[in-house]
């Protein structure tokens, strides 16, 4: 029997149709940060900077996520 990948933070990669990393980590799902982009310049004064397009992935779906790489932290690509 093969073991399911156990998804970590900061690990590159593939479910389904998109690829991107993990963003969060509990129990039940992990997120997977597939986009990023600057905000509106009449946003950007503000604390965050950047938008993140995040999609939810439950447990249940873990057997299905193909790892790619790790990065050290999410400031790192």
């Amino acid at each position: 029997m093969n073991k399911v990948y156990e998804p970590c933070e900061n690990d590159y990669i593939r479910w389904r149709d998109q690829e991107g990393w993990v963003y969060f980590k509990c129990e039940d799902y992990i997120t997977i940060e597939i986009l990023v982009k600057d905000k509106p310049c009449s946003l950007s004064d503000h604390l965050h900077k950047k938008d993140h397009l995040l999609l939810v992935c439950y447990k249940q779906y873990w057997d299905e996520i193909i790892y790619k790489r790790t990065r050290q932290s999410r400031y790192h690509s």
